[in-house]
């Protein structure tokens, strides 16, 4: 007999905690075991690279503030982001033609297959697992991981911050 649980199976909490914890692994280390391409091998990306670059491939071009604002980080860092990735040809930094004091940041035409057959596995994977789904199922997907990503911060920056006895 399967100790998985199938779909439409109920779990209780500790069941559901287990099932997490026995799976997020496997998705770490798949995320590991996918290198950047060639392309971008030289360059230093952090995770934060990868969801800048994620926002420019499917939301489009954007402002330097527009990414800081949605990577929850300042545009000093994103500034800094950018400029690593402009250097390896990557993206690049343009004129916004409504307001020259502004910069749109982009893909570059150049980059934009690498981006493509890194994030696209990826984006193909989240797809087909969560298509099947309602739109409020989703959501609750969403909101869950986004959920134990606050909490699983929270606790670290708890930890860091308590005295050494």
């Amino acid at each position: 007999m399967s100790t998985r649980p199938e779909r439409g199976n109920e779990l209780d909490v500790d069941e559901a905690v287990r099932a997490l914890l026995l799976l997020m692994p496997q998705l770490v280390g798949r995320a590991k075991r996918t290198p950047p391409p060639a392309e971008l091998a030289g360059l230093a990306l952090g995770p934060r690279h990868l969801s800048l670059l994620s926002y420019l491939l499917f939301d489009g071009p954007m402002t330097v503030n527009a990414l800081a604002a949605r990577l929850e980080v300042a545009p000093t860092t994103v500034s800094l982001m950018v400029a690593d990735l402009s250097r390896g040809g990557v993206v690049e930094r343009r004129e916004d033609p409504d307001d020259r004091r502004r910069r749109i940041v982009s893909i570059t035409d150049a980059g934009r297959p690498a981006i493509e057959g890194w994030l696209g596995p990826g984006a193909a994977a989240w797809r087909a697992a969560l298509g099947p789904l309602t739109p409020a199922e989703r959501s609750l997907v969403v909101d869950t991981l986004r959920a134990y990503e606050r909490a699983a911060n929270e606790r670290a920056a708890n930890e860091r911050a308590a005295p050494v006895s």
